[in-house]
């Protein structure tokens, strides 16, 4: 148990997952922002462009540090600027739109009309490149758009990168009843893809991601429903999306997209939810630590969740 509790204690909140780039790029703006110079330095601007020009055609990856690091400067002046500077500059426009559709909130507000026309001179700007098209779909879940409007986009998507992760997950979010769509849409969504998905696309993960969303959405409702909500994983297509994965994803080499371990967090996440710790310890060790917010957040602080989940795990070893 000594190797085990080294990696407990080692267990971080990682953004960047297992990109040692981007987590020395988040460190370099984090020190830079410290210095009171973040929102205007061109300096920054400039770092970020060189960085997602690496890698080009590599679509899977820079949707994941568009992602990350949207996310990360949210609050900030930097995308605005930046893309007000550069109109030219297709990053700096999704980079700007996306940004602008961070966040939980579930209405337009905060989302302006001028982040949508980013994404659209993006998209003219850099006609192969998915991420303009991904950050519209972002930008019109946000503003609420029509069924059709957001599956215009969503096929924009398709054409330029057909497993894009991203991408399936907005579009799983968007059809909840919750937002635009209904349970029976995100079965058929769901279904779809389940039917033609290679076994290590990007995407992977969409079917378990539904099911760990209407788990949650059962222990969101409380009162006897929460009680049980565990034989949510013992129970037909619940089962089926676990009993698909449990003993595949945690194999060494077998996800390879950038978001990989945030997955495996997911997994561990479910099979632990459905009692099954056996399993969990091996994708325990596959994880090694890094910690994804989602879906551990959802029962408080996430650490502490995931750390308490994996304890759990060993018990009995």
């Amino acid at each position: 148990m000594g190797f085990l509790s080294s990696r407990r204690k080692r267990a971080r909140l990682a953004p960047e997952l297992d990109d040692r780039e981007l987590g020395r790029l988040l460190k370099s703006l984090l020190s830079t922002s410290r210095t009171g110079t973040f929102a205007t330095t061109d300096l920054c601007a400039a770092q970020i462009s060189r960085f997602l020009e690496e890698d080009p055609g590599d679509w899977d990856r820079r949707t994941h540090r568009i992602s990350v690091l949207a996310e990360f400067l949210g609050d900030s002046r930097l995308p605005r600027s930046w893309a007000t500077r550069e109109p030219r500059n297709a990053t700096a426009l999704v980079l700007y739109a996306w940004s602008q559709a961070t966040g939980d909130a579930q209405d337009g507000a905060g989302v302006s009309d001028d982040a949508v026309e980013s994404c659209l001179r993006a998209a003219e700007l850099a006609p192969d490149d998915p991420t303009p098209w991904v950050a519209l779909l972002k930008v019109a879940r946000r503003q609420r758009w029509t069924q059709p409007q957001v599956f215009g986009v969503w096929n924009e998507v398709l054409t330029r990168d057909r497993w894009n992760r991203e991408a399936y997950m907005d579009m799983l979010g968007y059809l909840t009843p919750e937002e635009g769509g209904s349970r029976l849409q995100v079965l058929e969504f769901v279904d779809g893809l389940c039917a033609r998905v290679p076994a290590n696309a990007p995407c992977v993960a969409t079917e378990l991601t539904a099911q760990v969303l209407q788990y949650q959405a059962i222990l969101g409702r409380g009162g006897y429903e929460a009680l049980v909500a565990r034989t949510h994983w013992s129970q037909g297509m619940a089962a089926q999306a676990l009993d698909r994965v449990a003993h595949t994803w945690g194999q060494p080499g077998f996800l390879r997209h950038a978001k990989a371990l945030a997955d495996l967090n997911l997994l561990a996440y479910a099979l632990m939810a459905g009692d099954r710790r056996v399993e969990a310890r091996a994708v325990f060790e596959a994880i090694g630590g890094t910690v994804s917010e989602w879906p551990w957040r959802t029962g408080g602080d996430p650490l502490t969740e995931f750390e308490q989940a994996q304890r759990r795990a060993m018990v009995g070893m």
